[in-house]
């Protein structure tokens, strides 16, 4: 017992021949962070600085950018110092702290788009109601609820793996989760299994309640062209960026719980880092493109801004 107590850090999985292509591994993961960074701060500043933008469905995409930005700056950074230093060792209070800020980043991603979802219904089944439904005051507490609940969440998750003692300190990916530091541990793990059931099953039915809402929503928009255009212009995005997390998701729990050692190198890099680099690059992307008044005003921001640096 006197043995498990002596682990203070943690060892990382190694890219794959990560000593002959650490530096193109660092160049093509600095210029992706550098891309998440640029395209969800441009985004957040456009709906920020334009007034046009300041209806709830702006404010909850700049909630949903600004959570982006949080999440993957509890990987990137971490794994750029260790692709410079060829050492994939972490503090494991630093590893505690990882996986808290990037399963609370997963939670609010559900939950923002969820809060998307239902102002999107009250908008096409509900418009006469949807300014006093979704009033500044209903706002700021769904936007508070999207960050309190999955911070509650993971703070009784972290409590609960950090009463574990382990008794190995190698994490069979590029970076910490709370379900790779609980199988560290030789003792019994069963209130965290129980724990980890119930807020992954509460996570996948928001998902599905989410999915019944769109469905709804194509079916009420049936007789109205009008309606359809919206639906297409603004739930799209918003379907897209569910299925695409959800599939992320899904992947990194499947491959947690019941993959193999045996499984290709390269796979199991991409179901590692599938939730840190595809969602938070292309969410700005989809909205940026399919928002037409998102894409007007970045547009017009452009174009502000090159005409200012020609003057």
């Amino acid at each position: 017992m006197d043995n498990m107590t002596h682990f203070t850090t943690f060892t990382l999985m190694e890219p794959h021949n990560a000593k002959s292509y650490r530096y193109i591994y660092f160049t093509c993961f600095l210029f992706l962070y550098v891309m998440i960074l640029f395209l969800n701060i441009w985004l957040s500043v456009v709906i920020v600085l334009e007034k046009a933008l300041h209806g709830p469905m702006y404010i909850f995409l700049c909630n949903l950018c600004v959570n982006d930005i949080y999440g993957t700056t509890a990987f990137y950074p971490k794994f750029l110092h260790d692709l410079i230093f060829n050492s994939y060792v972490i503090p494991s209070y630093m590893c505690a702290f990882q996986a808290f800020v990037v399963y609370t980043y997963v939670m609010c991603e559900y939950s923002t788009l969820a809060v998307m979802a239902y102002d999107r219904h009250v908008a096409i089944c509900q418009p006469l109601d949807y300014h006093s439904k979704m009033n500044k005051f209903s706002c700021s507490i769904l936007l508070s609820l999207c960050w309190v609940i999955p911070f509650l969440n993971m703070f009784i998750a972290v409590f609960l793996s950090s009463r574990l003692v382990p008794c190995r300190n190698h994490i069979d990916k590029l970076f910490c989760d709370n379900w790779s530091i609980v199988k560290l541990s030789c003792e019994s793990t069963v209130i965290n299994n129980i724990y980890g059931f119930i807020f992954i099953s509460l996570y996948f039915s928001l998902v599905i309640v989410i999915m019944m809402s769109y469905i709804k929503l194509i079916i009420a928009c049936k007789a109205s062209l009008e309606c359809r255009k919206k639906f297409w212009q603004t739930c799209v995005p918003h379907v897209i960026s569910l299925i695409n997390l959800t599939v992320a998701i899904l992947f990194d729990t499947i491959y947690n719980r019941y993959g193999s050692s045996d499984f290709p190198v390269n796979l199991r890099m991409f179901l590692a880092l599938e939730m840190i680099v595809v969602p938070p690059l292309f969410n700005p992307v989809i909205y940026g493109i399919k928002l037409s008044e998102v894409r007007k005003r970045v547009l017009k921001l452009c174009m502000n801004c090159t005409k200012d640096d020609k003057d």
